[in-house]
């Protein structure tokens, strides 16, 4: 289930409020002695996080839970760190990492037990279910809420430098695979999902710049330009973003002569402060590269 709405605080005690982790969506399907992590596009990630492998000891019974991995830093949790392992595929370096700055799941929700489907149960009955089934260790934990308060529980996430939170009706129902406005999004910066469509190098004070190009689609399954983004770019992510499939026309109805244009099946995230009356971003800056998401699901519908 996906949400459905962004929007601004406020108190209903029809709703309960969780902090937004900034880590990457996960299903944990747990038991029979065996932990496997699925991301968000159907992918196998367990190799990607050994330190997760026995949290399936933790869960009575079967269970499948979705969560968030997450690593923590300075008492944060810090994205770069699980972005920057969703690129590993060495063993030894993905064991190296996993030492320095291990990952943890926090589990927010439960979709089946011991092959029983919850979906149709309202969201506090699962909360209950989800209490009941798990019990935390440093790896595994149980998402935070509070009820009514969710201006409270904004401030504070603006007081310590946090993501944000989620507000989510009490009632609703689990849909799978929908993007449904019972659970809202509620963030201090705003951020989204774009394709990366290409890239120009520019000079600047004797140095290049490089800013990647980029794109959305829109409801009609039209690739449009996003605007550009420079700032956040690491050398490495770029010479993944130079290395990848090279086209010989802008995949938009417009061009620029100075742009190398990519085959559009990247996907990244990038903060900004707001949408400009254009619908263009203010003040971007690039967060890093999804390989959770497809980039046929970045829409945007402005």
């Amino acid at each position: 289930m996906l949400i459905g709405e962004t929007g601004k605080a406020f108190d209903d005690e029809n709703y309960i409020y969780e902090l937004k982790l900034d880590g990457i969506r996960c299903l944990a399907y747990l038991g029979d002695g065996v932990t496997e992590l699925i991301n968000k596009r159907d992918l196998r990630v367990s190799r990607i996080y050994p330190e997760l492998s026995q949290i399936h000891k933790q869960v009575k019974g079967r269970c499948v839970l979705d969560g968030e991995v997450f690593v923590m830093k300075d008492g944060k949790p810090y994205f770069a760190e699980v972005q920057r392992r969703a690129l590993m595929s060495d063993p030894f370096k993905i064991s190296i990492a996993a030492q320095a700055l291990p990952v943890s799941f926090t589990a927010f929700d439960i979709l089946y037990k011991d092959g029983e489907e919850l979906t149709s149960l309202p969201l506090m009955k699962r909360k209950e279910i989800l209490l009941e089934t798990v019990k935390e260790n440093e790896r595994l934990s149980i998402s935070r809420f509070i009820e009514k308060e969710g201006v409270t529980l904004y401030q504070l996430t603006e007081a310590q430098g946090l993501e944000g939170i989620v507000a989510k009706r009490k009632d609703s129902r689990y849909y799978c695979d929908k993007r449904i406005k019972d659970w809202i999004k509620i963030k201090n910066l705003m951020d989204d999902d774009f394709v990366i469509c290409g890239y120009i190098i520019k000079e600047q004070e004797n140095r290049n710049v490089t800013s990647i190009i980029l794109g959305a689609y829109n409801r009609e399954g039209q690739l449009i330009p996003q605007g550009h983004v420079t700032m956040g770019l690491s050398n490495d992510e770029f010479r993944i973003i130079s290395k990848h499939k090279t086209i010989p026309h802008s995949p938009f109805d417009t061009a620029d002569e100075n742009a190398v244009y990519i085959e559009p099946t990247l996907v990244c995230t990038v903060k900004y402060m707001e949408r400009t009356s254009k619908g263009g971003l203010r003040q971007p800056i690039y967060k890093g590269l999804r390989y959770d998401k497809a980039a046929r699901e970045c829409v945007y519908s402005g």
